[in-house]
Formats: structure tokens, sequence, C-alpha cells
């Protein structure tokens, strides 16, 4: 299954017919195990933003398995994001404080209590994708992902490490090799 497979539900959703539980709910996605902030900023918020699907249209869905992962801030000064928005993260790096700050006092105060961010970003191996490459790419959350370039830049407090979801290739079971007896 990948995004072109889900065309449906998302004119369901843009109709505003849906609700993110009513779309969680869906059968359309019984066979995509992922965790709600994941399920939401990836499926319900961009599973039909044009350049997101230019990006990552190809993926089988079912098969990234998705898990809460620390990554160290520089990590994070490198990495890359989908080709179609190349550049967006530098964009935002170039005023981290003004990006906060439209996201919400809430978020501003966050990043500089915390010198993290509210809500972990989506990361993907990039052995995903296609051409496949090493490392992680940033899926969603170019702009948390930009702020903290920019800080990190800019000599703000910045955390040492951050969460973030990170989308891996699903490890199939082979439930006959868990078979110990002996012939």
């Amino acid at each position: 299954m990948n995004l072109n497979d889900l065309g449906p539900l998302m004119v369901r959703r843009q109709d505003g017919r849906l609700s993110f539980d009513r779309f969680r709910a869906d059968p359309a996605l019984a066979a995509v195990e992922w965790p709600d902030d994941v399920l939401q900023d990836f499926l319900f918020e961009h599973g039909d933003h044009g350049p997101f699907v230019d990006d990552y249209g190809h993926l089988d869905l079912s098969a990234v398995t998705w898990t809460l992962e620390t990554i160290p801030a520089p990590d994070f000064h490198t990495m890359p994001t989908g080709e179609s928005e190349a550049g967006l993260i530098e964009h935002f790096a170039q005023n981290p404080v003004y990006w906060a700050s439209v996201k919400g006092p809430e978020v501003a105060r966050h990043w500089e209590d915390h010198g993290t961010w509210r809500r972990a970003p989506l990361l993907i191996d990039r052995r995903l994708l296609n051409p496949s490459d090493s490392g992680l790419q940033v899926l969603e959350g170019r702009t948390r992902v930009g702020v903290l370039r920019g800080r990190l830049r800019e000599q703000l407090h910045v955390a040492p490490e951050h969460q973030a979801w990170v989308g891996r290739q699903a490890l199939l079971v082979d439930t006959k090799s868990s078979d110990t007896s002996m012939p």
C-alpha cells in the first residue's frame, strides 16, 4: 500500500467529513500499524500534499515501522529533506526565533526553556527511498529541524539530544525458524 492507494480516504478527509479518529479507524489503514503522532503528521495532514507525494508516494507504507528515538543535535545539521522541498529547512534556519514564534508562544517558550521541540518530527531511513541512500531524512518537521539548525548556528540554547519518530524497514518474522525441536 502506498499514498496513491489512499486517494479515496484523502478525498473524504479534504471534504472535512473525517475527524482524525475516524480517519485512523478507516479500514483502508488496517495494514498500517503506526503511532497516532506519525499517522496524523504523515498521512492525515500531508498524505495528499503534492511535493510530499512526489517524494514519498512510492513507499510501501505497510513495510515501515516507527520508533521514537533519541537523536544527537549535530546529526540534524546536514540531514536532508525530500527533493521536492529541498532548501526549505535552511529557509527556516535563517530566522529560528521568528519561525518558532509563529507556531505559538508556547512553542517559542518551549525552545527557550528546553532547547527542543514540543512534538517529535518524522525522520525516515534513506534506505527506504528511491534512490536509496544511507542516513536519515526529514520527512515531516522541516520547520522544527530548521529552527534547531538556526538556533545551533546562532548559539542559542539547544538540547544535546532530541526525540524523533524514525521510520525504518519493518522486520519480517520467520515463524518457521522459531521451531527449535530436533527431527
